[in-house]
């Protein structure tokens, strides 16, 4: 497989990889979160869920670069893409926006949630506060995701 093919999926996994993970954390904070309060109280499955749910979108924003870098690479159509290394390192670092930010701010998107779960099993009326606060952090993530794609759409092949 020639270099620039190698540098191109490396990009595509890494976007994957790293806002996944993130997700994962994310989710994993607020899921946690999520049991103690629903063990105190049963009727906050709903809310919790809700704000359970926010922090997984970054991965997949990062499967949707990936899937996209897989796919200019030929990978979906038949026919592998012949390029050169400076365009699979050009894949590579459109990649990276998306895997790096998604991967930080999903995390620190968890922690707002998993408070945020605290703040509705306190006080159920702000559960709108409560994913205000999360979804602030989505802004970074969306910023990273726009520039991922719209460099993607940059790189010729």
């Amino acid at each position: 497989m020639e270099m620039g093919l190698v540098l191109g999926l490396l990009g595509a996994g890494l976007a994957v990889l790293l806002a996944g993970t993130g997700s994962a954390i994310g989710v994993g904070l607020t899921g946690q979160a999520a049991s103690g309060a629903v063990s105190e109280d049963p009727d906050m499955f709903a809310k919790s869920l809700i704000l359970q749910i926010i922090p997984g979108t970054q991965g997949i924003y990062g499967f949707l670069i990936g899937f996209l870098t897989i796919q200019r690479l030929g990978f979906l159509g038949g026919g592998l893409a012949s390029i050169s290394v400076e365009t699979g390192l050009s894949l590579l670092m459109a990649c990276l926006p998306i895997g790096l930010v998604g991967l930080t701010s999903a995390i620190a998107q968890g922690k707002v949630a998993a408070t945020g779960v605290s703040l509705v099993a306190k006080r159920p009326e702000e559960l709108a506060k409560a994913m205000i606060f999360a979804v602030m952090v989505e802004f970074y993530a969306i910023l990273a995701f726009l520039v991922s794609f719209l460099m993607l759409q940059g790189v010729t092949i």
